[in-house]
């Protein structure tokens, strides 16, 4: 994975020799809100809309674009450059002198400003004013060097059993694409119609594609759709994709974050399922006051990271890699409680070396899964297959393997799918912040979610749900001294209890509200189900 170090370059104005630095203004309100939220259609594509009611994402403020006047009065300040733009943070990035930027504090559409140099911050206090709140023919597949990758997840049963990820969309957030518009090993997914659009949020145009130089994006989009026949096959043959340019391959500097976050709206915008990064950030910009802390990967602070928790909000299933920097660490936003990060291992299950650790600083077992990064089977901008190394292709590999499986399971939210492949890993019951939970087994995951309609325990009653304080559990006649566990929606264990005909009450009461998942399972048949606390 390639570093993406949250920096700004220490540009001198010819003239001026005035240092420009990147900050972020956060705009005070948007225009036509329960407008726009009362025709969702006139700010959403049908598809995302219909996503949304499926899971019941709620449509709200943060879907409304940013105020396109308030923009084009920033663009008129003097010395102000408008980079980027984020309608679920409501805000706007901005290039210019400390004092340029300084001065839009006074605008009246403006609640605050933060600078990517923190200290800046910390020297001045920034007024802070009232804040707003195709099916196609069965295929025999041959997967090549790819079968190991494949494999090792069980995505391969999940094809046979003719998930592909048909309908399905991904979107792709990275580097350059080079040359995907006419390699060989992307013909398949160009001639079904799944390459559905394009964008360089960089250079703001459709181009992603024609850079003399930038094959990562290349690489990690044959992980999932490349098909060579009898040769490889990536994780999602047969989903639909839009590739995003959010990676700035000539600077590194924080407005990257700020395009990462433009293109997950428009991902959610579009009506995308899945989005896969193979992208981290902020423990190695070129300009020492711009690198985040340790204590930063706190799951909440960094501006790319809140973007990701919106997104996951939003229904989205974001997979993102954990990052190359081994024990150094994770980057943002693998630190995000409400993504799936994942890690590397070799081919035979072991971690690779340079696979990122978490630690307590993130709010939960970071990275979440793991699936094979060292000596992953891709396909370069030649069209030539070989081998590479970086958690930039395990992730990938297994971002389309979950566009399959939720294929099969499209009742499932992001976060019941998320907790589902955790459930399935080969170290559930003990995590660690090497492995996360481990390898998934995503057929596993599969058969276990669909058994549930065959077994007894379809006959147990749970009431209230919702529930403020006592939950009420009625096993059937013949099953008692079964275990059961209350998890949170980032799969932390809550609550566990033996029940039995005695004992089939729980005080909720000190859970604080949210949605958790309830499992009762012993060795021959499990159920789940979520609960509502108020």
């Amino acid at each position: 994975m390639k570093r993406i170090l949250l920096i700004v370059t220490c540009l001198c104005c010819f003239n001026s020799l005035i240092a420009q630095e990147d900050a972020w203004v956060y705009l005070i309100d948007k225009a036509n809100v329960a407008t726009a939220v009362a025709n969702p259609v006139s700010i959403l594509t049908q598809k995302a809309i219909d996503r949304k009611n499926r899971h019941g994402i709620a449509i709200d403020e943060r879907d409304v674009p940013v105020n396109e006047s308030y923009i084009t009065d920033l663009k008129s300040q003097s010395g102000i450059s408008v980079l980027a733009k984020s309608k679920w943070l409501n805000a706007v990035h901005v290039r210019g002198s400390f004092a340029d930027i300084s001065a839009l504090k006074n605008l009246a559409y403006v609640n605050s400003v933060d600078f990517a140099d923190k200290s800046l911050n910390a020297s001045k206090t920034l007024n802070q004013k009232n804040a707003s709140k195709f099916q196609q023919e069965t295929i025999v597949y041959n997967y090549g060097n790819a079968a190991n990758q494949a494999q090792m997840i069980n995505v391969d049963k999940l094809h046979e059993a003719d998930y592909t990820g048909s309908g399905m969309t991904i979107a792709v957030l990275d580097g350059y694409f080079q040359n995907v518009l006419t390699l060989n090993a992307f013909k398949r997914m160009r001639d079904l119609g799944n390459l559905k659009g394009t964008y360089n949020f960089v250079t703001r145009n459709e181009d992603v594609s024609t850079a003399s130089t930038g094959n990562h994006g290349t690489m990690v989009l044959s992980t999932m759709a490349g098909y060579v026949d009898n040769t490889f096959v990536g994780t999602a043959p047969d989903a639909a994709y839009y590739l995003f340019v959010t990676e700035d391959d000539l600077s590194e500097t924080p407005v990257e974050e700020s395009y990462w976050v433009e293109a997950a709206e428009r991902a959610d915008s579009l009506g995308v399922d899945v989005i896969n990064t193979s992208l981290g950030y902020g423990a190695f910009y070129d300009n020492l006051n711009y690198r985040y802390r340790n204590t930063d990967y706190d799951g909440v602070t960094t501006f790319i990271t809140r973007g990701a928790n919106i997104a996951s909000e939003k229904g989205l299933l974001v997979v993102n890699s954990a990052g190359n920097e081994g024990n150094n660490g994770l980057n943002a936003p693998a630190d995000s409680a409400g993504i799936l990060s994942v890690g590397a291992v070799d081919g035979s299950g072991n971690k690779a070396w340079f696979s990122s650790v978490g630690s307590n600083i993130q709010p939960t077992i970071k990275p979440d899964v793991v699936a094979q990064g060292q000596s992953s089977a891709v396909i370069d901008e030649n069209n030539v297959i070989g081998l590479a190394n970086g958690t930039s292709f395990s992730s990938p590999i297994l971002a389309g393997a979950l566009a399959c499986l939720w294929q099969a399971l499209p009742d499932k939210t992001n976060l019941e799918l998320m907790q589902l492949v955790r459930a399935s890993a080969s170290q559930y019951n003990s995590p660690d912040y090497l492995l996360g939970y481990g390898i998934p087994d995503l057929y596993g995951t599969l058969n276990s979610a669909l058994s549930i309609s065959n077994n007894t325990l379809n006959d147990m009653a749970c009431f209230p749900n919702p529930v403020k304080d006592i939950f009420y559990i009625q096993l059937p006649q013949d099953l008692e001294g079964m275990p059961l566990k209350i998890y949170n929606v980032i799969g932390k264990l809550m609550m566990q209890k033996t029940m039995n005909k005695s004992f089939n009450s729980l005080d909720l009461s000190d859970l604080t509200p949210g949605i958790y998942f309830v499992r009762v399972e012993d060795q021959n048949q499990s159920k789940t189900i979520k609960l509502v606390k108020q």
